[in-house]
């Protein structure tokens, strides 16, 4: 029985070509053609004037926060249900994170939350936002407390390729956003991730930094700390190719969304959340249990694997949860913290887009299974 994969890179075809291009012109090395491109593509796609092609999504958030001003000591409010990715850039510059609840509605940062921060932290300039599972979140709300308060909004974008808000694309609402192309997103170049904004100066900032800060000099001159950060030729041609499918990506994942939902609608369990006027990208097929479930989400995700081989992963734990993080704040609105109960209550379900339709009907009648006889 083959493994049935959580999400996995899908290789077409057309990326081959850019990578033979890259080879026959001996572009190899770190820029080129193919990272030109991809910038120029993914930037027209989605929807803001410059993009800088980065090593990895971690790389193009380290270099948000750094273009943010965020500096030792100040704080920055993030998303606590999320990967430690989206935060340690901010402790690479010696910010102090404060982690901010989710809502119900997206699982997302919660503006309430977010604007009780504010009343504790007023000093705070800098807010870090996830879009959990290629969900948008409260973008509108989120955007106008930032404002009113004269913080920079940096969206991480990670997760949410394609999805839209409003009609807008994530990654377009933040004044520094980042995404990643890391082998399970929804379009991969192995490793890699890209910085967007509609700041050009900016952008060429980042640019800057992300090749070791060389100076304009015949020489090696340095008059600020650089980093090993642009994306190379090859790995771009793989995106430039990847790019081609991303929305019939997008259709696959949101079509595995919905059988889960539609079969799983008469369980004591509900489907990961969104807002009607968005268009999540559905990366990750998520199920909440209802807290006076019989069964737990480890006990499925065991019977998942030994009856299907098939990857089920336990839902992001909170970073206030984390032991690094667990003496930062943290700041809730409801009588406990919703993201302690998406946690103990949630599973990502195998959401591979190369996963067949008897693969996913198995799936499901595993998880029904579960629930007989309890």
């Amino acid at each position: 029985m083959n493994r049935v994969l959580l999400s996995s890179p899908t290789m077409h075809g057309e990326e081959q070509q850019f990578i033979r291009e890259a080879f026959d012109t001996n572009w190899i090395a770190p820029l080129g053609a193919n990272v030109d491109g991809f910038e120029n593509e993914m930037a027209e796609y989605v929807g803001v004037s410059s993009a800088a092609a980065c090593v990895s999504g971690t790389s193009a958030l380290h270099l948000a926060v750094k273009l943010a001003g965020v500096k030792r000591g100040d704080v920055v409010f993030c998303s606590d249900m999320t990967f430690a990715a989206t935060v340690n850039p901010v402790v690479y510059e010696g910010g102090v994170p404060v982690y901010i609840d989710s809502e119900r509605e997206t699982w997302n940062m919660c503006p309430k939350a977010l604007e009780k921060a504010f009343e504790k932290y007023p000093e705070c300039k800098c807010v870090v936002l996830v879009h959990l599972y290629g969900t948008p979140a409260k973008l509108d709300e989120i955007k106008a407390i930032c404002d009113a308060h004269g913080a920079v909004l940096i969206e991480d974008a990670a997760e949410s390729l394609s999805a839209t808000y409003k009609g807008a694309q994530t990654g377009t609402f933040g004044k520094y956003n980042a995404i990643s192309f890391n082998g399970n997103k929804i379009i991969t170049t192995s490793g890699g991730g890209m910085l967007l904004s509609d700041d050009d100066e900016a952008i060429k900032k980042a640019r800057f930094w992300s090749t070791q800060s060389r100076d304009p000099a015949p020489w090696y001159q340095h008059s600020e700390v650089g980093y090993n950060y642009r994306m190379s030729n090859i790995v771009a041609g793989i995106g430039r190719g990847q790019l081609l499918h991303l929305e019939e990506h997008k259709a696959m994942k949101k079509a595995i969304y919905n059988k889960y939902k539609e079969e799983l609608s008469g369980l004591p369990l509900s489907m990961n959340p969104y807002l009607e006027y968005t268009d999540p990208n559905f990366w990750l097929s998520c199920l909440l249990l209802d807290k006076n479930c019989c069964i737990s989400p480890m006990e499925i995700m065991d019977k998942l694997n030994t009856e299907a081989n098939a990857e089920a992963r336990p839902i992001w734990k909170p970073m206030h949860m984390q032991p690094l993080y667990a003496e930062n704040d943290f700041i809730f609105v409801e009588d406990s913290p919703v993201n302690e109960e998406i946690f103990a209550y949630g599973l990502c379900l195998p959401s591979d887009i190369k996963m067949t339709k008897e693969e996913q009907e198995r799936i499901i009648d595993i998880i029904h299974n579960c629930f007989k006889g309890n």
